[in-house]
């Protein structure tokens, strides 16, 4: 049987395609050699269990150590009880070394231990028995919160000084996030901050994604195992939807060879279809980073990117360095943070406008296809004037982010219509006072719903508030620039009133569609709302 995409848990390399794992912490095995003890966190199901277990695997091999993986995930829900905790993750270890650790090397079944130590007493007693050096890699350790947390670093913090003989050599914490944000309910509520029990590790580490050539060296094991090709193109479209995150590359992978069952050639047209059906799908992945929007951390960095318009309250250094360890933002050399990959980029708002499409009345999905297949654009737009007057009061009152309100309703009548017959991506970034869209209307697809032929259509939004002078020729230039990128020759600007002098217009009234041209020349549906 030849091996598979791995989406769930940790790679097994007979059964995964898998690349060196280590060789995105080319760092990690001086550490050990240091007898360093040091934090990797990475964003979930990005190769962090996999790669320690790699790392383990590769330091038994030596001869030199006595290394292996356990986990506290199984301590969470002792918070309050440290003592629980310590013995759960006791028995992780001991379990763990039945199986990676040779006998001569593996924990005494029996310690004696006080309270308030059990784990430091263990690794004690383990250490002074076992005859080679002792690597622990502690996984999941932001599983753990509160009392237990607190006391699990601070039982690792009293032994580090004894390394290596009455402590492990090497000990290291795996988890989502830096320990500098592992969230401790105590008397002063908070976090950890710089007080952190466990501020004895030399490093903290991160994952990074992999790289375009990392991309097609994975995808080319599946190819010359079973002979199934992907074209230069659909590997250039992986990366770019993905930039690498490895969850998603392996996903997009495995929804076109075992979803999709395409048996051929591997085009660019299927890996855009599998982006889809995995957001359409809401796999468990892309879920959990869209229910983080419900946090007021994450929105207080999200928001003023949908909406382009810096947030009035400075957002604070922990917010985005939370937010930059769940994977979602990503800061390029000299640019502004930008939402990590066009799939995160699109699973985000959609996530914001499911509630308003929930409340939507019905819409016809396919009343603006034409006879021959193409969008009856100038008709869509007219029936979201008559929306709007008839439903954006109320509506606007609905979304959980009210600065972006005005984003998220345009946004949901247009997911609306589009599903089933096309597909929606959306640009943002802070600063630019603009939301980019670009509808994406299927005319003609094939067996496997790839586009044959689309139409496109580019849309501008800007929102006009108080103090700010009309949007209408900074959005015209802006529409042009953003049309260049695509290649189109026409485009579509929505300028939403949202002064306070808007308030007297009768809602009946509201919405005016008319014709403008932009700076370039460039035919322009102008659509004031």
């Amino acid at each position: 049987m030849n091996r598979w995409f791995n989406t769930a848990g940790p790679n097994r390399v007979d059964d995964n395609y898998t690349l060196p794992m280590l060789a995105r912490l080319p760092e990690v095995v001086r550490l050990v050699e240091t007898r360093s003890w040091f934090v990797l966190h990475a964003p979930r199901q990005c190769g962090k269990t996999t790669t320690m277990l790699a790392l383990a695997a590769e330091l038994r091999a030596t001869g030199k150590y006595a290394a292996m993986v356990a986990s506290c995930e199984a301590g969470e829900t002792f918070r309050n009880n440290p003592d629980v905790a310590a013995g759960i993750i006791v028995a992780d270890i001991k379990r763990n070394a039945r199986v990676d650790l040779e006998p001569a090397l593996r924990p005494p079944e029996m310690v004696e231990t006080q309270s308030g130590a059990i784990l430091a007493d263990f690794l004690t007693a383990w250490s002074r028995a076992c005859p080679v050096p002792v690597v622990l890699l502690l996984d999941e350790i932001d599983a753990l919160q509160d009392e237990a947390l607190v006391s699990v670093l601070r039982q690792l913090r009293g032994l580090y000084r004894l390394r290596p003989i009455d402590a492990p050599s090497t000990v290291a914490l795996i988890g989502l996030r830096d320990v500098r944000d592992y969230k401790v309910v105590t008397s002063a509520g908070g976090h950890l901050g710089t007080s952190s029990p466990f501020n004895i590790s030399v490093d903290s580490l991160t994952l990074r994604s992999f790289t375009e050539e990392e991309v097609a060296a994975l995808y080319a094991q599946h190819t010359a195992e079973t002979g199934q090709a992907f074209t230069a193109e659909a590997l250039t479209a992986v990366f770019r939807l993905t930039q690498g995150q490895p969850w998603l590359v392996n996903a997009l992978a495995r929804q076109v060879i075992e979803k999709m069952k395409v048996t051929g050639t591997i085009e660019a047209g299927h890996i855009e279809v599998a982006k889809e059906q995995l957001i359409l799908a809401r796999a468990t992945h892309l879920d959990s980073l869209a229910h983080k929007l419900t946090e007021p951390r994450v929105r207080a960095v999200i928001e003023p990117m949908l909406t382009g318009i810096p947030s009035k309250e400075r957002v604070l250094t922990a917010d985005m360095a939370y937010v930059t360890d769940l994977g979602l933002v990503v800061f390029p050399r000299n640019q502004e943070r930008q939402i990590a990959n066009p799939i995160y980029r699109e699973v985000l708002p959609r996530e914001l406008v499911e509630p308003v499409v929930s409340e939507m009345p019905a819409l016809p999905v396919r009343a603006w296809a034409q006879a021959d297949g193409r969008l009856d654009w100038p008709g869509l737009l007219a029936a979201f004037v008559d929306f709007w007057r008839q439903h954006g009061e109320w509506m606007l009152r609905g979304p959980a982010w009210p600065e972006a309100a005005h984003q998220i309703v345009l946004m949901a009548f247009l997911q609306r219509l589009v599903n089933g017959g096309g597909t929606i991506e959306r640009e943002y970034g802070l600063g630019t006072r603009r939301l980019d869209i670009l509808v994406r209307w299927h005319v003609r697809r094939d067996a496997f719903g790839a586009a044959l032929e689309e139409d496109r259509h580019a849309i501008e939004v800007k929102v006009w508030r108080d103090g700010d002078a009309d949007p209408l020729t900074e959005g015209l230039a802006q529409l042009d620039a953003y049309c260049d990128r695509l290649a189109l020759a026409a485009g579509t600007l929505v300028i939403f009133d949202a002064r306070s002098t808007a308030e007297s217009v009768p809602w009946n009234t509201r919405g005016m569609l008319s014709a403008e041209t932009s700076p370039t020349g460039r035919s322009v549906r102008l659509l004031r709302a």
